[in-house]
């Protein structure tokens, strides 16, 4: 059951849209089912003779004498609106019942407390089998104003109560950091012109897309503007700086012909401008260069990155922990950027449940994750990923998914919790996806009989009480072949498959040979980087240790760049 808690100052045109035939003729029957006095309400849906001016002045009744006090101008935003809805495949509420939800539910957000005889004046309007509408004037017979201080929660918390009680699908508790889900208003727009999102939500993904990529503030308005986004920003008075924003999807009008604007923080919370200069505090540095030496870099930088992300999630240090997670979720974004292939659906897919999962009443430490923000947006300037390093990145961030499902609902954070599974169900299916022609073809490329029995003894030696299990896995072959390209790179196997066998436990692993090839797989070159810095003692001593000159980004924007409106 879901309440959606609004205000605003129009009552007569919220009772004209209750009582009509709805924005697309889907109201059938409309009628009040409870209200502050059932015998003093007049129902224009019951009685031909009542109209919508009639129930609006006596529920304006003391509004209006409010508004004779205060010199003819009215309270601002009086009119309290509250929809509430069963969740799909519930059954349907009968009016009885109907009545008893729109009092439990007045009664908790303080708009109606049970024997407040001077409370205000409120009706409930049920015009579809799965919801009703309940209205307020938020002014007592004695002229104050309710205490309503957090009433979307606390009609949230009585809702769950009554799920219980009425044997309804028991939904996730949130607080308050979800985002604004799309209006009725919305989503018929978006049908009419044939989109499957609406404009608020693609709105919505590419500020999330772009944010993650770009390095600063500027940066961000710039690309966004690149994608056809339209970007307004508002400036303080005095000092001229931008202090918010809003966008508009391309082609996304009013009936006037304008743009229809969102602010930041109505897309996101976190998409707020201070939000984001939280995440986006570097300014651009002159000359630093984009690309690493090596192109497998980012790669590793970022898995090494998530490992400590998972570290973090097993600390003691919530705040460590909700940066680590706001990080990921930039991560995944540039992740399903810069991986090619038919998995970057289920990528993208991840990315997008995931943005439930980066926010919660926990105030996130950015700089805690630093190293895992700046290596995610190494990816958006990345080349093509050399070799398996893409699907050892994929591995990494199907155990964090998971990790942070955990992390939530130790702490009761069920939204959460919810996105962050479903998140590590897309990143599993696009691991399985990516890693099973790697995996095919590692176990092709595997080393001669002496060389795989000399790494089994290698393993025995470093790893005795998991080595059964690990040669029995029957991705064991693979990892020999993954084990003959380290000991190419410049690592000893053995002290190498000592050091990754500690990382994090094996035991609960099903795989443990898949999980040691990962680990080994997204391990640096070391004879490269031998050679690098040889190349630049020998470039100094010869006086030629001129800096780079900065690479033109090549990832920065979101590959998907239109809204085919």
């Amino acid at each position: 059951m879901v309440p959606d808690v609004s205000t605003g100052s129009d009552s007569r045109g919220l009772i004209a849209y209750l009582f009509g035939p709805g924005r697309r003729d889907e109201h059938t029957n409309p009628h009040i089912v409870a209200a502050w006095d059932m015998a003093g309400a007049p129902d224009p849906g019951r009685d031909p003779a009542a109209t919508y001016s009639q129930l609006a002045r006596r529920l304006d009744h003391h509004v209006d004498l409010r508004t004779r006090e205060l010199g003819g101008k009215k309270p601002p935003q009086h009119v309290w609106h509250c929809p509430v809805r069963t969740a799909p495949g519930d059954r349907y509420l009968t009016d009885a019942e109907w009545a008893e939800v729109a009092r439990r539910v007045v009664h908790a957000t303080g708009i109606a407390r049970d024997g407040d005889e001077r409370a205000c004046r409120w009706i409930a309007v049920r015009h579809a089998d799965d919801h009703i509408h309940i209205m307020a004037t938020t002014v007592r017979a004695d002229g104050r104003r309710p205490r309503t201080h957090q009433d979307g929660r606390r009609a949230q918390a009585e809702c769950r109560r009554i799920e219980a009680e009425f044997g309804l699908r028991r939904l996730k508790s949130g607080d308050l950091t979800a985002p604004r889900i799309p209006t009725g208003a919305e989503r018929a727009k978006a049908e009419r012109q044939g989109q499957t999102v609406t404009a608020r939500q693609w709105l919505r993904e590419r500020a999330y897309a772009v944010a993650a990529a770009v390095h600063n503030e500027a940066d961000y308005f710039t690309v966004l503007q690149s994608l056809g986004v339209e970007v307004k920003t508002r400036l303080g008075p005095e000092t001229g700086d931008v202090i918010g924003y809003s966008l508009a999807a391309p082609g996304d009008t009013n009936a006037a012909g304008e743009p229809v604007w969102y602010g930041g923080s109505k897309l996101a919370p976190d998409l707020s401008i201070n939000r984001l200069r939280e995440r986006l505090p570097e300014q651009e540095v002159a000359g630093r260069p984009r690309f690493a030496a090596d192109p497998a870099e980012p790669w590793q930088h970022t898995v090494a990155a998530i490992q400590t992300a998972h570290n973090a999630l097993e600390s003691d240090d919530d705040a460590a922990a909700q940066g680590q997670l706001a990080a990921f979720g930039d991560a995944l974004y540039n992740i399903a950027s810069a991986t090619p292939g038919p998995h970057r659906t289920e990528l993208r897919a991840a990315a997008t449940a995931f943005n439930r999962a980066r926010r919660s009443a926990t105030r996130a430490d950015h700089q805690a994750a630093h190293a895992l923000r700046q290596a995610a947006k190494e990816l958006a300037y990345a080349s093509n990923e050399p070799g398996g390093l893409a699907v050892a990145l994929l591995f990494a961030t199907v155990h964090l998914a998971r990790a942070a499902a955990k992390w939530h609902e130790q702490r009761g954070h069920e939204q959460q919790a919810a996105a962050a599974d479903e998140a590590f169900h897309h990143l599993q299916a696009g691991y399985e996806q990516a890693a099973a022609p790697v995996l095919a073809d590692l176990t092709r490329r595997a080393p001669r009989a002496d060389t795989a029995r000399r790494f089994g003894q290698d393993l025995r030696a470093a790893l005795p009480d998991h080595a059964d299990r690990i040669m029995a896995d029957p991705t064991w072959i693979a990892l020999t072949t993954t084990l003959a390209q380290a000991e190419s790179a410049g690592h000893n196997p053995r002290r190498l498959l000592a050091e990754v066998g500690t990382q994090r436990d094996l035991d609960s692993a099903k795989y443990p040979a898949e999980v040691l090839g990962w680990r080994i797989t997204a391990q640096p070159n070391r004879r490269a980087q031998a050679a690098r810095r040889q190349s630049t003692i020998s470039g100094t001593s010869a006086g030629s240790a001129t800096p780079h000159p900065p690479a033109t980004p090549v990832a920065t924007r979101p590959k998907d760049r239109s809204r085919h409106r």
